[in-house]
């Protein structure tokens, strides 16, 4: 029989140390694995997904709740003896970008290794919260992407628009410098048995097709302490000195919004934003980074009709648009004749949405129809469910329009003698109804 975790005895625990944290901002924990017990597993595997792909092992998380308490014994045991080996990482491989030719490489964990990773990282960010910049949002407690645009598109209203400095790491998750990362973790973390852990699974390796790789840098994509340990090493290599050493420097406002390694500069100034610009890649460089020449640029985003703050008046060239978790930020005036700054979705994420929804409805049409109808309306509420903010109803209509379409062109296509025609279509549209995507957020 499983056993329900003691949540009020976890969060407890947790609670005194973000306390300890808190109250010390300089203090370096040297115990803190004791608090990892068999509750604290419990409630780290409740928090773990449980439709996941399997690891390199197979085993699912159904597989591994039929001796549950064992396994979770066994796992706590092997921690806290040293004895505990952090299995490979299995890659695989999901779609970048609208080129379905380009794939981003994520690893895999075992089931179980995903539930170590959530315990630790749960004692870790007890202490971490405390320490991040509220320029912050990716994989955090209570922050999500749609506060990170929100609070971008307050940020530019309030300053009126100014220069936006779009950049991109490269490969972020493959050239993070461990050395430097353990330095970071030194000045809060240096219980023993947690470090050892985060050494094993930094140089757990890679199986690809067989072969078993153990690359000398990065941390796995898609592992569960990864965001953690990203999150981690940008606070120290760009929040807090942007906060600290670049903020102080400059002339006028500015500000950063990160998520994860995504991540936008807004300054009011063209100078400032230049010679930001110039040190950027130096600053990353030293932490074994790089940016990409192509995606990273400058856009000049001041309000239109506003005089530079430069004072060098430019008349005829519009401000440009720029992209910032899929979606598009630019300039239009509201239903009151004023000029605003509005959101819609990037069109390479409708475009790759699109593609891999007419590649589905391809290899799906000979499926029953209320089936295909009820797949189709998950896949366009979970494109809603995040695309769905103020603002941006005409892409969302586009969405759903191009989606009309792509359903009854595979579903002519069930034999060589369908013939359905759009009215037909859309009296089968009565029976089974694709209603109209709606906001869901005001961001």
């Amino acid at each position: 029989m499983t056993r329900s975790p003691n949540l009020e005895s976890v969060s407890t625990r947790l609670q005194r140390i973000a306390q300890l944290a808190r109250e010390d901002p300089k203090r370096a924990f040297l115990s803190l694995a004791h608090h990892i017990d068999i509750d604290l597993l419990r409630e780290a595997y409740r928090r773990t997904r449980k439709d996941g792909v399997p690891g390199v092992d197979g085993q699912t998380a159904a597989d591994y709740e039929e001796n549950l308490e064992e396994n979770l014994q066994s796992l706590l045991d092997r921690l806290k003896s040293g004895r505990y080996q952090a299995p490979p990482v299995r890659r695989a491989y999901i779609p970048k970008g609208s080129d379905p030719s380009k794939k981003r490489p994520i690893g895999i964990p075992t089931f179980e290794d995903k539930v170590l990773q959530r315990a630790v990282a749960m004692v870790l960010e007890a202490v971490y919260e405390q320490d991040f910049l509220d320029c912050s949002y990716g994989f955090r407690p209570g922050r999500s992407a749609h506060q990170a645009v929100r609070k971008l598109w307050q940020g530019l209203m309030a300053m009126g628009g100014g220069w936006v400095l779009e950049a991109d790491i490269q490969s972020f998750y493959d050239n993070l410098d461990r050395s430097q990362l353990r330095g970071f973790l030194d000045q809060r973390v240096r219980d023993g048995v947690i470090r050892r852990s985060l050494d094993k699974w930094l140089k757990a390796g890679v199986m690809e097709g067989g072969n078993l790789s153990h690359p000398v840098a990065g941390t796995p994509q898609g592992g569960v302490i990864s965001p953690l340990l990203s999150n981690i090493y940008l606070h120290e290599v760009l929040d807090t000195w942007f906060e600290a050493v670049v903020r102080p420097r400059l002339k006028g406002e500015a500000f950063l919004i990160r998520f994860a390694d995504d991540f936008v500069l807004v300054f009011q100034l063209e100078s400032d934003a230049r010679r930001v610009l110039e040190v950027l890649p130096e600053r990353f460089g030293k932490y074994g980074l790089s940016l990409h020449p192509d995606k990273t640029r400058l856009v000049r985003f001041e309000q239109p009709g506003r005089k530079p703050e430069s004072g060098r008046a430019q008349p005829h060239e519009e401000p440009r648009s720029f992209d910032f978790l899929g979606f598009t930020h630019f300039w239009e005036r509201s239903r009151r004749g004023t000029w605003m700054v509005k959101r819609k979705t990037a069109s390479d994420r409708i475009t790759r949405f699109l593609r891999q929804l007419n590649h589905w409805c391809q290899g799906n049409r000979h499926a029953p129809i209320a089936w295909q109808q009820r797949k189709l309306l998950s896949k366009l509420r979970g494109h809603g469910g995040y695309y769905g903010i103020t603002g941006n109803s005409k892409s969302l209509s586009s969405v759903h329009h191009w989606v009309m379409r792509i359903w009854r062109k595979w579903l002519s296509r069930r034999s060589r003698t369908s013939n359905l025609t759009w009215e037909r279509f859309n009296l089968l549209l009565k029976r089974y109804p694709l209603p109209n995507l709606r906001i869901c957020h005001a961001a």
